[in-house]
Order: structure tokens, then C-alpha cells, then sequence
């Protein structure tokens, strides 16, 4: 059964990503004119993103990579930035 959900009760909703990990907090959706293009993901204190990003703010989350929302947002893990050193 579907269930339908306004966007102003995703705000400041828990993300985590479908391995488990604390990802952060929604921060804002953002929406073209018919649909969710993405959503704006807070780096909280003690979230994996904090401690990738180290001092940005967050990142923007692409809808394709939500597998759900419920009581909390569940992502892909793909959604996670990666660093690579190029120089080694």
C-alpha cells in the first residue's frame, strides 16, 4: 500500500543510508515544476557526512538514490561522496 507524505514533515528528518549508517538531516527538498529533483542533506554532528565532508555544510541528494521514507529517509549508499587522491 502506498502512502503518501507532505514535504514539510521531511524536514529535519533523520537520513540514513541502506548499510546503516547516520547520513544526516534533511534540510530542504528540492522541486522542479511536476516533481522532487533532490533533497538538501544537513551534516549533523555525528553523521558519516560530517566526518567525509569535514567543514562543508551538506550535500544534495538526488531523488533516484531514496529507496524510502517512512519515519526516517533510507539511501542508497552510492549517495555518499568518495575522494580519491589522483597524486598517488
Amino acid at each position: 500500500m502506498l502512502k503518501m507524505k507532505r514535504i514539510s514533515e521531511t524536514y529535519d528528518m533523520r537520513v540514513f543510508t541502506d548499510a546503516g549508517d547516520y547520513f544526516g538531516d534533511v534540510e530542504e527538498t528540492i522541486l522542479t515544476q511536476t516533481k522532487i529533483f533532490g533533497w538538501k542533506v544537513r551534516a549533523t554532528k555525528n553523521s558519516f557526512l560530517n566526518k567525509v565532508l569535514g567543514s562543508a555544510k551538506g550535500v544534495i541528494v538526488p531523488h533516484q538514490l531514496v529507496k524510502s521514507i517512512g519515519d526516517i529517509m533510507i539511501i542508497s549508499k552510492t549517495a555518499i561522496p568518495s575522494y580519491k587522491n589522483d597524486e598517488e
